[in-house]
């Protein structure tokens, strides 16, 4: 099929790897890539801090390039969540009502799409390390995302997925909300890195990259001896 791909702003500026590898594990299952360059941000800062009204410009631009595509895959949890669940909540009441309506029914964030949409678990991919997940907030509590990426983890060749204790609590990033209250975020983002660290995984993986951005800078301002990665480029190593 055509797959039309929404890269978040995180991914496209500071983490394009993850990007990348969801375009390459796509191609090799036999689907075209259609990626629409003139599309940044799905306007979930705006939203979330309460601005609906400034939010509907830029999510109007996304949503009149998107209709019309075959199936629309987010490489993210939190932007996901936005335009499938958000959107129509946004327009409601508007003449892009439907259309947010069509749109969210063909909006799959990237582990979903593999497995739900796809039926596809096992894409030959090796990663021998020990790892552990972190449900980023949005993917777990509005996209019901849980079993999706662990199915196609459990596929890959080599890894051992410790589970952490804390694995569904928030890192405490939170878009704005790491702006505004950095004390209690990075709070939150140190018990997150705490309850990873008793697994004594080399890594943490997550479906969000700016959840990744976030306990990658306390891991690192704490001189701790681990690394973040985004599912997406687990899935493509080889």
């Amino acid at each position: 099929m055509k797959v039309t791909l929404f890269i978040p702003c995180f991914i496209d500026a500071c983490f394009p790897k993850a990007g990348a590898s969801v375009v390459q594990i796509l191609e090799r299952l036999g689907h075209t890539i259609d990626y629409p360059q003139e599309l940044t941000c799905c306007g979930q800062p705006a939203f979330n801090s309460g601005y609906w009204e400034e939010t509907r410009p830029v999510a109007a631009k996304v949503l009149a390039r998107l209709k019309d595509a075959e199936v629309v895959v987010i490489v993210s949890g939190s932007c996901g969540a936005m335009i499938k669940n958000f959107y129509p909540e946004l327009f409601k009441d508007t003449p892009q009502e439907a259309d947010a309506l069509r749109l969210s029914a063909k909006c799959y964030e990237f582990s979903d799409f593999l497995v739900t949409k796809l039926g596809v678990t096992d894409l030959g991919a090796q990663f021998p390390h020990r790892v552990t997940f972190h449900d980023g907030c949005h993917g777990r509590r509005e996209l019901g995302l849980k079993a999706q990426p662990r199915a196609l983890m459990a596929a890959v060749r080599g890894l051992q997925l410790v589970e952490m204790e804390e694995a569904e609590t928030c890192c405490g990033f939170g878009g704005t909300f790491s702006a505004k209250f950095p004390m209690i975020s990075s709070a939150m983002g140190e018990g997150k890195v705490a309850s990873a660290l008793e697994t004594e995984a080399e890594y943490i993986v997550s479906n969000d990259s700016s959840c990744l951005m976030h306990i990658q800078g306390l891991i690192d301002r704490q001189g701790k001896p681990l690394k973040t990665i985004h599912l997406a480029e687990v899935l493509n190593n080889r």
